[in-house]
């Protein structure tokens, strides 16, 4: 007989993918702190156990460290609103960082774009 194939990883993934659609929801209409501007939420990592999730944030405009410190303040906040969405037994605790994925790409593409425009220089 053929062992049953375990679908905790992707069940995890719906779960991480549902909180960040409730949570971008939740923030957007429900969460009136001035400190937190436009926000975009670019990813959820929960834990095996779904006891903590760690809440990966972008930003237009603003300051990073002064948001996180606000969203890391609503997370009782948050956690409570996912609750009410949310149709699971644990519903974890919300730890929010700040995502420089973005700044990143773009130094590199500056980078790149220096380094293509001295190579033309050349030949």
């Amino acid at each position: 007989m053929a062992a049953k194939k375990s679908t905790t990883p992707n069940r995890a993934f719906k779960v991480a993918d549902q909180i960040q659609r409730d949570l971008t929801e939740l923030i957007a209409r429900e969460l009136k702190d001035p400190r937190v501007g436009l926000v975009t939420l670019q990813g959820v990592e929960v834990t095996p156990d779904y006891a903590h999730a760690k809440v990966f944030f972008s930003l237009l405009t603003g300051d990073p460290q002064q948001t996180q410190d606000a969203l890391n303040q609503a997370a009782g906040f948050l956690r409570n609103g996912l609750f009410k969405r949310l149709h699971i037994h644990t519903v974890p605790t919300l730890h929010f960082v700040f995502d420089r994925t973005t700044e990143r790409a773009a130094d590199m593409n500056a980078l790149i774009a220096q380094a293509v425009a001295s190579r033309s220089k050349k030949e």
